[in-house]
């Protein structure tokens, strides 16, 4: 019988909160075989446990920490001078599974190592330049560190900044033009081109294929250009966000016989007055919503917090990161304050909101706005949580990675009609009967793992295959009994 539980013993006691470094460290053996990176990169780990795994001899330990959204990232620097490429890029493509919304930034310290690496890793399997790109499109680099590349001491890092040419202040273009090391002023003049609307237009048929959304959503462009995005919705969308529209083609927009494309640049910063007057009175209620809001877009910073929120819906998933640059606390305070709901859902999703703020808006009668709060403030109350979680089921797979949501006081859940919910009611120490005989699985797990149950009920359940994983990941399960079922499971095998 033990032969065809020894899997499910090695998952849950690796997956046991409750289970010290010492356990941990010795799933780590290959005698483990998967069960020890899928350990590595589907938990937190205790300081030696963490420690370990980063110093492991097997690669495959070390990538899959790489890839962990649990531990703090800070711990993990000395990945980004692994030896192995391979644990270097997985480090730079971010953690997975995706599902997790919140995409926490690296040290500044590993960014800068992983894009000045010389080489990919004596592996030879990826490139440096590989690996960097990698770092570009994980999420993983903080706006903050993007918008101090130009006045970072390594020139490689100068040259990069000169890729987001469009982006950078007039002072940064002047200075990286002027730039000492004879490389980063020949890339600066290279990507100067993105605001010169001649050159953009000599240069755009060669974007057709690869990228006509940079050209047109982030170049200056000509009246030929401009003219053209009105007779192709796709392109007239990236104009609509461009930065660098011309004014006429703005107001065009404004004014657009669609909807979609008037609400678009409502909340633009340099809309002129009059057609903010004029879309105030659009006859459509998204627009003049959005209309209504435009006084609070003074800057780009606040426009595009805005945006990352305002029209995404109450299922949205985008993911979760810092706003960096970010208006003043006190411009979300006014959010937060503000009779209007869209106003409200921005401030919700600032996870540095006062803590009276966010009390306030976690009563707020607008359902988006408490979502939002739940989502992203870590000071959400867990009754909120937990209610977002029963009505929205797109949220919980982030919700369930939260600290605050709650583990107890959810037993009046259990006879919910779908699994997910009771599956979290089944967890609840204050059961007097977990239910361990759900019909679902995973309800039949998590029953198993209620740490109000005793030792010697564990046993009984570390013996049946539809309970043994969840007995082994019960908090209460002795020290001593995990280790014993790993002496059974890895043969006394000693950690490598």
């Amino acid at each position: 019988m033990s032969a065809s539980l020894r899997p499910l013993w090695l998952r849950g006691v690796a997956f046991n909160p409750a289970a010290p470094s010492d356990v941990l460290i010795r799933l780590m053996d290959r005698a483990a075989g998967e069960t020890g990176p899928a350990m590595c990169q589907g938990r937190d780990l205790p300081g030696a446990a963490l420690d370990a795994a980063l110093r492991h001899p097997d690669r495959a330990i070390r990538g899959a920490l790489a890839r962990n959204h649990h531990v703090d990232p800070r711990a993990l620097v000395p990945l980004a001078q692994d030896p192995s490429g391979i644990v270097r890029a997985w480090l730079a493509d971010g953690p997975r599974p995706r599902s997790p919304r919140r995409v926490r930034p690296l040290p500044d310290e590993v960014l800068v190592t992983l894009l000045t690496a010389e080489d990919g890793g004596e592996d030879g399997r990826v490139t440096a330049n590989e690996i960097a790109s990698g770092l570009d499109g994980s999420g993983q680099v903080s706006l903050s560190f993007r918008h101090s590349l130009a006045d970072r001491e390594h020139p490689e890092l100068r040259i990069q900044a000169t890729w987001g040419w469009g982006l950078l202040t007039p002072e940064q273009r002047a200075k990286l033009l002027d730039d000492p090391d004879p490389t980063v002023r020949r890339s600066a003049r290279e990507h100067a081109w993105v605001l010169d609307p001649e050159e953009v237009e000599a240069r755009a048929p060669s974007y057709e294929a690869r990228g006509w959304g940079f050209v047109y959503g982030g170049c200056a462009l000509t009246p030929a250009m401009v003219e053209r995005c009105f007779s192709d919705d796709l392109l007239l969308t990236a104009l609509a966000e461009n930065r660098h529209a011309p004014g006429y083609a703005v107001a065009r927009l404004a004014r657009h016989p669609a909807a979609r494309f008037r609400a678009m640049v409502a909340t633009r910063p340099d809309l002129a007055p009059e057609l903010v007057a004029e879309l105030r009175e659009d006859p459509h209620e998204g627009v003049r919503e959005r209309a209504r809001i435009q006084p609070f877009s003074r800057t780009w910073a606040e426009h595009d917090v805005m945006n990352r929120i305002v029209g995404h819906g109450r299922d949205c998933t985008c993911p979760i990161t810092d706003y960096v640059p970010q208006p003043p606390d006190e411009w979300f305070a006014a959010c937060a304050g503000s009779g209007e709901p869209l106003l409200r859902q921005v401030a919700a999703s600032w996870p540095g909101l006062p803590a009276a703020l966010a009390a306030t808006l976690a009563r707020d009668e607008d359902e988006e706005v408490r979502i939002r709060l739940a989502c992203h403030h870590p000071l959400a109350p867990p009754r909120l949580l937990l209610d977002v979680f029963v009505a929205h089921p797109v949220h919980r797979p982030h919700l369930l990675t939260l600290p605050a949501f709650p583990r107890t006081g959810t037993a009046h859940l259990i006879g919910h009609p779908d699994p997910q919910v009771r599956a979290v009611a089944a967890g609840d120490p204050a059961l007097s009967d977990p239910p361990v005989t759900d019909p679902d699985p995973s309800v039949r797990r998590a029953a198993a793992a209620n740490p109000g149950l005793a030792p010697e009920a564990l046993e009984v359940l570390l013996a049946a295959p539809d309970t043994a994983e969840g007995a082994a990941a019960n908090p209460s399960l002795p020290v001593a009994r995990m280790h014993a079922l790993l002496d059974d499971c890895l043969g006394g095998a000693a950690p490598a």
